[in-house]
């Protein structure tokens, strides 16, 4: 059976959830989630980040990836993290405290 690895790249505005198979680096988007809120006050990033968790959680339920890795904001990866349940936090096998801009570049890299 293939691993499916998600990528999670997000900041208080936005959240990218792109999918790859086994080894491959082809990344396919499964997800973009835009904070309707002004993601300056901490209550707008922290319901931001239950949406996002509540995602993350009904995917991991469904069987639709088997590793999680984050490319978050700093400002933003404490609040995910307190979002996100005990299950889904074992799966989360690489987390990089990055901005928007280098989320990218990890997602290109993966």
């Amino acid at each position: 059976m293939t691993a499916i690895t998600w990528v999670l790249a997000a900041d208080g505005q936005r959240a990218r959830v792109f999918e790859t198979r086994g080894l491959k680096v082809d990344l396919q988007q499964v997800e973009d989630i835009r904070n309707a809120d002004t993601p300056d006050s901490e209550k707008s990033r922290e319901s931001f980040a239950q949406v996002i968790a509540a995602f993350l959680e009904q995917s991991r339920r469904q069987h639709r990836f088997d590793r999680l890795r984050l490319a978050v904001d700093p400002k933003f990866l404490g609040v995910l993290r307190e979002c996100l349940s005990s299950e889904t936090r074992e799966l989360v096998y690489e987390e990089r405290d990055t901005d928007a801009r280098s989320a990218q570049r990890v997602v290109e890299r993966s």
